[in-house]
């Protein structure tokens, strides 16, 4: 879907390389510049962020390989960074010397905390973000310390994702005006931004109370432990699903379950459906709810997730790792290699010479 597109990527951590592979994973050319000594243990080789990317190997601050650099940034399409504010500007990166040389260049830029503010300069990571936009309040049971899965809400959701989709309209936007634009993805503020769809459930959305919302607090949208110490997750929010669980529960009829958005009543109906859901083993109450309305599914593994039924049918994961998303009709899905670091260095010079950018 996005063959012809040029993306250079300055290798950077998390949700900065998952934006450029999933540009990748859509068919755009991503060239990712790499650093001649990995900084962290998470930028070994044969890193799965890196599939589908052509890499060359630069020392940003030998002049030689900033020309490189430069003649990069002038084929590309769009850039992403994920470095402090303030880094690519010292190398003579930043965007004003970018657009100099490229006006119609797309600049992302995913950081945490953004270009500008209090916080732009400071460190951070995934729940550092998440806690102070507000989205980790609803992370947990309100018996619970706050928590989300890792990197999915901040770094993915709230960051990657974000940058992906400010890369795409500045593309759209470069393609229609001719001028290059700067994307700040802060990953603050995408988690905010997130915020919305609980924000339009009004007065049943609650800002203040963790477990008093319409989906962090009742007995019908949370997960409860089997008897076999695993997990099954609950969320028939709809009244005919509602009814069906109940039905399935065996609790058809039951006034105690009548009522099923009084949060008064929330606490004695979760204490017990607790003790139901204790009684049996997970596998066995998957299959009392398959084929079901009743929106119940059980808590996977990722190791077990790929021998779902469903999941193996759909094709999700190739080859022992997340195939490429979304989908589109027509067009076939599969993942790159995973090239070496430094694997694309001499064709990508070579390219560059016989355009006469170096």
């Amino acid at each position: 879907m996005l063959t012809g597109l040029r993306i250079l990527e300055f290798e950077a951590l998390g949700p900065a390389p998952f934006a450029a592979m999933h540009l990748a994973d859509l068919g755009a050319e991503v060239t990712v510049i790499h650093r001649a000594t990995p900084d962290n243990p998470s930028k070994q080789e044969n890193n799965l962020l890196d599939r589908g990317k052509r890499s060359i190997v630069l020392d940003l601050k030998a002049p030689e390989d900033i020309a490189v650099a430069k003649a990069l940034i002038a084929r590309s399409d769009a850039l992403i960074e994920g470095m402090r504010p303030g880094v690519m500007e010292r190398l003579g990166l930043g965007p004003e010397a970018a657009h100099t040389l490229n006006p119609g260049l797309v600049y992302g830029r995913m950081t945490g905390w953004g270009q500008d503010g209090p916080r732009a300069r400071q460190a951070g990571h995934d729940l550092n973000y998440a806690g102070l936009s507000g989205t980790l309040f609803y992370g947990g049971l309100p018996s619970e310390v706050p928590g989300v899965p890792p990197t999915l809400l901040g770094d993915i959701g709230g960051g990657a994702l974000y940058l992906t989709v400010g890369i795409l309209s500045g593309v759209l936007n470069a393609r229609r005006t001719g001028k290059g634009c700067v994307v700040d993805a802060a990953i603050v503020d995408g988690t905010s931004h997130m915020l919305s769809l609980l924000l339009s459930m009004g007065p049943m959305f609650s800002r203040e109370a963790r477990g008093a919302s319409l989906l962090d607090g009742p007995h019908w949208s949370r997960c409860y432990v089997c008897a076999d110490g695993r997990h099954v997750a609950v969320q028939c929010l709809e009244p005919k699903f509602y009814a069906e669980f109940l039905e399935i529960m065996g609790l058809a009829g039951d006034p105690a379950f009548a009522e099923q958005f009084d949060p008064v009543q929330w606490p004695v109906q979760t204490a017990r459906l607790a003790g139901l859901f204790a009684a049996r083993p997970r596998d066995e109450w998957v299959s009392l709810f398959d084929g079901s309305d009743a929106c119940v599914a059980p808590v996977l593994s990722p190791a077990e997730a790929q021998k779902d039924p469903h999941i193996a049918a759909r094709g999700i994961w190739q080859d022992g790792v997340p195939a490429p998303a979304p989908r589109f009709d027509g067009v076939a899905r599969g993942t790159g290699d995973i090239p070496p670091r430094g694997a694309h260095g001499a064709e990508i010079r070579e390219t560059l010479r016989q355009e006469g950018l170096i």
